[in-house]
């Protein structure tokens, strides 16, 4: 027991102030992040949408993150972080007020769009400040530390969006406006007079990739692109976390909104518990691409189970071991994009790492639910866990040469 905790308390050991008060912030504002996990089941039960218009519209969700992380970066690399967090998260608060109003299939997708794009905006911003507030050497569980806030939140936000569903939907939307305005409160009064302590020039040095130059454009970088590719396909297998599966859930399962709020919280639970003491203790054992090669495979294992019916224990089961895939390949995709930085670059490098990602949302809902209402839940989950496999592969090949350790 003694040993054990040892090494949570090593694990958090070294992290600074301003990584904790940032992690802070993603806990309260990810608190509030209900909509998304029960936006494609408001859609079914309280718009009567088709399968596919839920798909498109949860792809607007994508294109707008798209367009916000894009915009986000180059906003970063000229305003600052601090100025483009802060905006972001007040922009959004209106958005979350109005957007029950919006009940047509028209109206909800340019609205999508919009929130998407004003919410991540945020996202390569935050990404930026992380490394700069961070000690060289522990830039990755700095980022493991910010995502365990996002996923205590996501872990509290489905389930209390859950019990908010319960009485009515409006209540989800307007709790996200609710956690979006608590948490630029809580950024204003600790980062308006912080200064960053670290502009990444340490960092940098420890990528092995010397012979580049350090300010090579970010949007040129064909390694980097090829690696962001990997990342792009990565996340539209696995975020159908976040559209179908919990359709998945309820038509396959039969299962209430609050369960589907606490199956999928306890993804975020397993996360705040384990991911900072995983990531201690494989960061300096294993390379990075030794590690997202065997993340994306538990990650797609994860989703092949799904086609074996063995009660909701099994479905917990399989929602650890995507858990324990998406901790051991997350947080060092933002180390590689960080790692390949520049001091003057970096929104750009982390804009294109939240693009990646972004670009992934455009096609996975509107994806999963075709192939799901065509071909069934078991194709799906078929192709879903063959992809990640796949992707492990193409991780472990282009990381091998970025030369990045």
């Amino acid at each position: 027991m003694k040993s054990l905790l040892r090494l949570y308390i090593n694990s958090y050991k070294g992290l600074s102030p301003a990584a904790w008060l940032l992690a802070l912030v993603m806990l309260i504002n990810r608190t509030g992040s209900m909509v998304i996990p029960f936006l494609g089941i408001y859609m079914s039960e309280e718009l009567h949408f088709s399968k596919p218009q839920i798909g498109i519209v949860l792809g607007c969700f994508g294109l707008g993150s798209v367009c916000g992380s894009w915009l986000g970066g180059w906003l970063t690399d000229r305003l600052g972080s601090y100025k483009v967090q802060i905006w972001s998260l007040i922009g959004v608060i209106p958005l979350f007020l109005i957007l029950p109003n919006f009940r047509t299939f028209e109206g909800l997708a340019f609205m999508i769009f919009s929130l998407s794009l004003v919410a991540d905006v945020f996202r390569p911003a935050n990404s930026v400040s992380v490394a700069r507030y961070a000690k060289p050497e522990n830039i990755t569980r700095a980022y493991s530390l910010n995502r365990m806030a996002v996923n205590l939140g996501f872990s509290i936000g489905p389930a209390l969006g859950g019990f908010l569903a319960g009485f009515s939907y409006d209540w989800i939307f307007y709790g996200n406006a609710i956690g979006a305005a608590v948490a630029a409160v809580v950024f204003v009064y600790f980062f308006r007079n912080r200064a960053p302590k670290s502009n990444l020039q340490d960092v940098h040095k420890k990528s092995l990739d010397k012979d580049e130059a350090p300010e090579r454009s970010a949007y040129r970088d064909g390694l980097f692109i090829i690696f962001s590719v990997f990342c792009c396909f990565f996340s539209m297998a696995f975020f159908q976390l976040l559209g179908t599966l919990s359709l998945f859930y309820k038509e396959i399962h039969m299962l209430n909104t609050g369960q589907i709020g606490l199956l999928l919280g306890f993804s975020g639970f397993v996360i705040v518990l384990f991911e900072m003491v995983l990531v201690h203790l494989v960061e300096h054992r294993f390379s990075v691409r030794q590690i997202m090669l065997w993340g994306t495979a538990i990650a797609g294992v994860s989703y092949l189970m799904l086609n074996i019916d063995f009660g909701i224990a099994w479905l917990f089961f399989a929602m650890f071991l995507l858990s324990t895939g998406e901790m051991l390949t997350l947080p060092f995709t933002a180390t590689v994009a960080i790692q390949r930085a520049g001091k003057r670059n970096q929104g750009a490098y982390m804009g294109l790492n939240s693009l990646s990602f972004a670009t992934a949302n455009i096609f996975a809902a509107y994806l999963g639910t075709y192939l799901a209402e065509h071909y069934g839940y078991s194709t799906l989950w078929l192709v879903t866990g063959s992809t990640l496999i796949i992707c492990g592969f193409g991780f472990y090949w282009i990381i091998g040469k970025m030369k990045t350790v």
